[in-house]
């Protein structure tokens, strides 16, 4: 009979089972920690059987379930021994399949371990096996599945907590000053083109662009429909440079914009790429050395249109390329901000088709550039 072929060879079985499992790459796990796994589920089998060769064989059920799982309550104690081992591999780490393998593991031993010993099984006994595996490898699974969506969850909760009570920090800083500047200039009757006006300015800026990043984030968190339209990329180019001189001259800073050729057209969601573009500039005139130039080109390369923000921050540390678009990464000394503008711009960007890239120019700056299809004018 099956059972008392698994009873007496329960020891080599598990220790195949233990073979297998090293042969794939995994994380280490302590005999107490897999308590609930192949060996309980080993000994639960063997009870199965052995209740099915005697007076009252549907009292298996209690241990193994029925065939398709219980659907509910009362759940098997394979079903409640399978489920904790789902969820204890979770927490070291395994993935989803090596919970299926690790009950597929002891299936193909037994059965190489019969062959071997030329061990005759009936068919209602390898019914009875499927049948355990099936509702344990279902248990696992569910479990599995049911606490890593709940960590997910739980992980996303946090990090949206975290940009809120961020992004409400840098609004209160930012509607403070602006508040304690016009309160002065009031006071004192100040005209706005000082030093106070000049703090006031920059606030509102900063305003501007905290609220602009944020709906651009939302716009793309959302995701489709996106406004998909062709435009002129001249007229594209001109409201930027426009929106940007304010926080040109608020900074310190010189913004150069060649003229772009009018014939040129490009097709976008023209708010995310404004967003973008505005986050590319915004971030230029922080790092930039102070009354350095900022530049924003926009020109035609075969069937690319470039648009191209450079600045003269000195350059990146080695391997910082990639990281600079990374959520919450923060560069230099100016930590104002939340660390989201170039990681929303890429997405801005990513939405309509194009790539963001920056390139690195060793003692003077970086050159970040925003590649969109061409199309024609017409």
């Amino acid at each position: 009979m099956m059972y008392e072929f698994l009873l007496n060879n329960r020891t080599s079985l598990i220790e195949r089972c233990r073979e297998k499992v090293a042969q794939r790459p995994k994380r280490a796990a302590t005999q107490q920690q897999l308590q609930n796994g192949i060996p309980m589920f080993l000994n639960q089998l063997i009870a199965t059987l052995r209740i099915e060769q005697g007076k009252n064989p549907m009292e298996s059920r209690k241990v193994s379930g029925p065939a398709g799982g219980t659907g509910g309550l009362p759940v098997s104690e394979i079903g409640l021994s399978a489920a904790q081992h789902g969820h204890e591999l979770l927490k070291l780490g395994f993935s989803v399949d090596q919970v299926v393998h690790d009950y597929g593991d002891l299936c193909q031993s037994i059965t190489d371990l019969a062959f071997e010993r030329d061990a005759p099984f009936s068919v209602d006994e390898f019914r009875t096996l499927n049948r355990c595996l099936d509702n344990a490898i279902a248990d696992a699974v569910t479990e599995f599945n049911y606490q890593r969506d709940s960590i997910l969850a739980d992980r996303q909760a946090s990090d949206l907590r975290e940009q809120l009570g961020n992004f409400a920090h840098e609004l209160r800083n930012l509607l403070g000053t602006a508040s304690m500047a016009f309160a002065a200039a009031k006071a004192g009757n100040l005209t706005l083109t000082g030093a106070t006006g000049a703090v006031l300015e920059k606030s509102l800026l900063g305003l501007g662009t905290l609220i602009g990043r944020t709906l651009a984030e939302v716009r793309i968190a959302a995701g489709p429909p996106r406004m998909q339209t062709r435009f002129p990329l001249a007229a594209f180019i001109a409201d930027a440079k426009n929106a940007a001189t304010l926080e040109a001259q608020a900074r310190g800073s010189r913004l150069l914009v060649p003229d772009v050729d009018p014939l040129l057209v490009v097709e976008a969601d023209r708010d995310l790429l404004y967003a973008a573009v505005g986050n590319l500039l915004q971030n230029a005139f922080k790092f930039t050395h102070p009354h350095t130039d900022v530049s924003l080109n926009a020109h035609a390369t075969g069937d690319r249109i470039l648009i191209e923000v450079g600045d003269h921050c000195g350059g990146l540390p080695p391997g910082h390329s990639e990281t600079l678009f990374s959520p919450f990464h923060q560069q230099g000394e100016d930590r104002s901000g939340l660390g989201l503008g170039l990681s929303i711009a890429r997405q801005s960007v990513e939405a309509s088709s194009g790539i963001l890239s920056v390139r690195d120019v060793p003692g003077t700056g970086c050159v970040f550039t925003i590649s969109l299809p061409r199309y024609s004018a017409q």
